[in-house]
């Protein structure tokens, strides 16, 4: 897995990792998370698919597909420098296909728009590498008015 550097990604590991102690269920399905790449409004990771995400036909369970879009939509708010990514009010998860046990997936989230009270964002995850099948794609708004 290679990673690219820039002033977004850095912005955007620091505050994951200020984040995810705080969240029980992120620590749970997302610990293997790596952030790959970020430009401002714009991230990418990877996740491989282990034992605790998949459901009981052996395929990725829709629940870490949704929690995927919050995260993802999320850390696409922070890549635009922002320090709070706000609060959910609506999200979207559409199942395409799945995964299995061992597979990488790609997460990419992107901020359409982060304005003085609402975030809207879409997020896609699939299977990494050139041409990856879609297995979940959404949307993700969230209430970011400063404190």
């Amino acid at each position: 897995m290679e990673t690219e550097s820039s002033a977004e990604l850095e912005h955007v590991r620091s505050y994951w990792a200020r984040m995810k102690p705080n969240s029980p269920i992120y620590t749970f399905l997302l610990d293997d998370v790596v952030l790959v790449s970020a430009t401002e409004g714009n991230i990418k990771a990877h996740l491989k698919v282990l034992p605790v995400h998949v459901n009981s036909k052996g395929t990725l369970h829709g629940v870490v597909s949704s929690c995927l879009m919050d995260w993802a939509g999320g850390m696409a708010i922070a890549s635009t420098g922002a320090d709070n990514s706000g609060l959910s009010t609506d999200i979207h998860t559409t199942f395409v296909s799945t995964a299995r046990e061992g597979d990488l997936l790609e997460i990419e989230g992107k901020a359409s728009k982060v304005g003085a009270s609402l975030a809207f964002t879409t997020i896609e995850i699939r299977h990494a590498g050139q041409g990856g099948e879609v297995v979940a794609h959404g949307t993700h708004t969230k209430y970011v008015k400063a404190k």
